[in-house]
């Protein structure tokens, strides 16, 4: 067996790993090492994305990590830990995880508490850390005297899983350690391991690895007395360069190959990982949640008393329930059925829907949304396909003040070492990038600040496009040598990631304590844990993440519809706002859409003030219509001309019922799933996959779609051209197409801030103004807003303000004291209450 890396060490932040995992098992399989590990400082964030990465390029994956443990006193010293199995791995997650919850009891240092590991010592190999670690702090001093000690706690708790670990990388110092601890070594009879402390790829990358460095540690390139903590030679070698640097020590080199045999641990990722909802005795998941949805159903089809008959209803709730329990997520849908009727119940408002989750009619029937998926022509399949395997995502808004509460009965309900939220990573930027790279080579801010500007204001844009896209860019960089020097660095780091943060709405719930899927992150001022693994990670560890978001309308909706009831006397719930009010279109007509959610923005205003909207369907197209991609293709001006009169056909008469709503214009992803239902005889899980892949535009898929479209649409009758020019029009519109599940969700919100608008202004923009009152810019803007409506904003009077804004009657509302600058919260609440204690 050939020779194996075991470190490939990242020192510029904690997620440098994550950028180098697939580089680096690509690197290793050239190299013909059969085996490799990642071993990044005191974290686990890359494990998935390496261990994934390793298994496609036949590299078999070494799972570690870089601990920094427990001395004396506040000294600590660094170990490399290993997972031999899967029972090594929790148990390394397990101690990681402690040291993050535990960090500010050692001033934010993460430290390994010497007692866990004894605790959790199964299935790890320790590794001594090489000249930078723990024996290493022992060599000499007063600290010496803990070596006897030291070395005893490893042989007792890891006998033969303790290794003195030594690396040659031309560093000082480096080669007095070795010689060092090969004698301890043999005094103890403890055996060698060589490795490679790499931290990147090749030779050649060295210089960029210190901008990486300085940019970390804001220092300066040329700043002869910054720390130098690397070499050169911290480059990934292959097996001869190894066997060359250790040839007087083969058994240390053997022993890195015998470590490697040991180290088995597989994690597994092809089972989905869901908490066991409590039921009813005798019950199953499929048995309550059917129960469930089918009293569910008959309570909205006796409120709302849709068009179509109950049958239809209970057919396509039937089809819904058996793909859910063919599909094993039953438990998923009780799940998030409790926690938003728990959030109902506590009178935290929550949203109709959101995503492609409103296609349910299941979920509609629980309370789940509020849509009904039957009266808007959504598609279950567009939300869980049953011919491909996915994990169900409802995004669940909530109340953005009480977003939290529903978190911490989620964790009361299945246990707070089950339930966290998921860490995410921020990645250098193309605008950023260049001033930091620009910044540690020395040059003035206005020199990166000039580059940086030059590179066109897109979401995502990388550097290389920059440079196509920006005529002075690439003038500045084929005139100016420093400038090119900058960029080329610049296109070598970016899109590594940054930093940690956590997700703004995924939550996970595990069926076991989270740590045994993944290791458990906490940043030293934050205030909950969340997972070392980000989104993708956890789901392909089988875990599955809701999202519970904190949507701001809802809280304005809620405090306007209180004042309603309070202010004029009539009590309502959102639901119960009427789809067709005139004076609601007549607003919207006119373009007073300030405040109103979604439509706010100066274009939209635009293209409404040419739609001249006049029922909700026509605000469901205008949600997906504002794209870049159907205003640049036209699509907006056919639906829009369409509307107003101007003549159209449809591309088959077939297919006139699916069209008609939206005048022809083919607006809507689920549009493309009916098309290919009606036309060509796909079910509606094949159309899903045919809608992502027009999405995707994926040539091989594409074509073999093509055939099969073509070829159902003659079998039915049409003609082989027709269906061509079909696929061709809908393969178009399909790369512009949007999820109307989601703009029905978000057409409703909007609808329903515009009826308050139109309805009782006083009480909506009061509520608008007690939701914006930390902006000061926002306040003078909404007061101008008020002013355009007619209301008068009766200035403060300490005699009578409240601390929020106060609606005194249709017309008039009292300015809040909170509203003036500079006016603390504390400060406000006492003068209040004073004032009420004396009348």
């Amino acid at each position: 067996m050939a020779f194996v890396h075991l470190h490939f060490h990242s020192v510029y932040s904690l997620t440098d790993g994550l950028a180098t995992a697939r580089q680096a098992t690509q690197a290793a399989a050239e190299n013909g090492n059969p085996a490799l590990a990642l071993t990044d400082h005191n974290n686990l964030f890359s494990t998935m994305k390496f261990y994934k990465a390793a298994i496609e390029c036949g590299i078999k994956p070494i799972i570690g990590c870089e601990l920094r443990v427990q001395l004396e006193g506040r000294s600590n010293g660094l170990i490399v830990a290993l997972c031999q199995d899967e029972h090594g791995y929790r148990n390394l997650t397990a101690v990681l995880s402690r040291a993050y919850k535990e960090r500010e009891r050692e001033q934010g240092v993460v430290v390994i508490q010497r007692e866990w590991l004894r605790q959790h010592n199964q299935g790890l190999i320790i590794l001594s850390g090489g000249a930078r670690g723990e024996l290493a702090s022992l060599m000499s001093g007063k600290k010496k005297r803990h070596l006897p000690q030291v070395l005893s706690f490893w042989k007792e708790q890891f006998p033969q899983r303790y290794y003195v670990e030594l690396y040659r990388t031309r560093r000082p110092h480096e080669e007095s350690y070795n010689r060092w601890a090969c004698s301890l070594a043999r005094q103890h009879g403890l055996p060698l391991v060589a490795t490679n402390d790499a931290c990147f790829l090749r030779a050649e990358d060295f210089d960029t690895h210190e901008v990486k460095v300085c940019i970390a540690s804001a220092a300066l390139l040329s700043d002869a007395s910054r720390p130098r903590h690397h070499s050169e030679e911290q480059y990934l070698k292959g097996e001869a360069e190894m066997r060359s640097l250790f040839a007087d020590l083969p058994s240390a080199i053997d022993n890195a190959v015998e470590i490697a045999k040991r180290c088995s641990c597989f994690l597994h990722y092809d089972k989905v990982r869901l908490p066991d909802f409590p039921l009813p005795p005798e019950a199953t998941a499929d048995s309550h949640l059917e129960e469930q949805a089918m009293r569910g159903l008959r309570h909205c089809l006796e409120v709302y008393q849709p068009s179509q008959p109950e049958s239809v209803y209970q057919q396509r709730l039937r089809q819904e329930l058996g793909i859910i329990e063919r599909m094993k997520y039953a438990s998923y849908f009780l799940i998030v059925a409790d926690f938003v009727q728990w959030a109902k119940n506590e009178g935290i408002p929550v949203g109709p829907g959101r995503g492609s989750g409103a296609g349910s009619l299941v979920a509609y029937s629980l309370g789940i949304t509020e849509i009904d998926p039957i009266a808007h022509d959504l598609l279950f399949e567009r939300f869980l396909n049953p011919e491909r395997v996915s994990l169900p995502d409802f995004d669940i808004d909530f109340c953005v003040n009480n977003r939290d509460r529903v978190i911490e009965y989620v964790a009361d309900r299945y246990g707070h070492d089950r339930v966290g939220q998921i860490i995410t990573f921020s990645s250098m930027a193309a605008r950023g990038v260049v001033r930091d790279v620009a910044r540690v080579r020395g040059l003035q801010y206005l020199v990166g600040d000039r580059i940086a500007r030059l590179i066109p204001m897109r979401l995502n844009i990388s550097l290389k496009e920059a440079l196509k896209e920006s005529p002075e860019l690439l003038e500045m960089y084929e005139r100016d040598e420093e400038v090119r020097a900058v960029i080329d660095i610049s296109m070598k780091i970016e899109g590594l990631p940054r930093n940690a943060g956590t997700h703004a709405g995924g939550v996970v719930i595990a069926p076991e304590p989270l740590s045994n899927y993944t290791a458990l992150y906490k940043e030293a001022d934050a205030d909950g844990m969340t997972t070392h693994f980000d989104m993708k990670d956890v789901e392909t560890v089988g875990l599955v993440k809701f999202d519970f978001l904190g949507l701001r309308t809802l809280t304005v909706i809620d405090k306007a519809l209180r004042v309603v009831k309070k202010t004029f006397a009539r009590s309502m719930t959102a639901a119960d706002i009427p789809l067709r009010d005139e004076k609601t279109y007549e607003l919207l007509r006119k373009g007073k859409t300030t405040a109103v959610f979604q439509l706010e923005s100066e274009g939209l205003r635009r293209l409404i003030l040419k739609m001249h909207p006049d029922r909700f369907e026509d605000l469901v197209a205008l949600v997906a219509l504002y794209r870049p991609g159907p205003l640049q293709s036209g699509m907006a001006e056919d639906y829009i001309a369409r509307k107003n009169g101007a003549k159209y056909s449809h591309v088959h008469n077939s297919l006139a019922d699916i069209l008609e709503p939206t005048y022809g214009v083919i607006i809507y992803q689920e549009q493309v799933m009916e098309i290919a239902r009606r036309l060509s005889g796909y079910t509606l899980g094949e159309a899903d996959l045919l809608r992502r892949a027009m999405g995707k535009k994926l040539p091989e898929e594409m074509e073999k779609q093509r055939r099969n479209f073509i070829a159902g649409a003659v079998e039915r009758k049409v003609r082989e051209g027709t269906a061509t020019r079909i696929f061709n029009l809908i393969e178009h519109f399909a790369g512009y197409g949007f999820n109307k599940s989601h703009s029905v969700a978000y057409a409703l919100l909007a609808y329903r801030t515009a009826w308050l608008k139109a309805n009782y202004p006083a009480a909506f923009m009061a509520a608008e103004l007690n939701t914006s009152l930390r902006d000061s810019d926002k306040i003078a803007s909404l007061v101008y807003e008020c002013r355009e409506l007619g209301l008068q904003i009766i200035p403060v009077d300490i005699n009578r303000s409240r601390a929020e804004f106060t609606v005194l009657n249709e017309r008039e509302i009292l300015y809040g004291l909170w509203g003036i600058r500079n006016i603390g919260q504390a400060v406000t609440k006492s003068v209040v209450e004073e004032r009420d204690k004396n009348g």
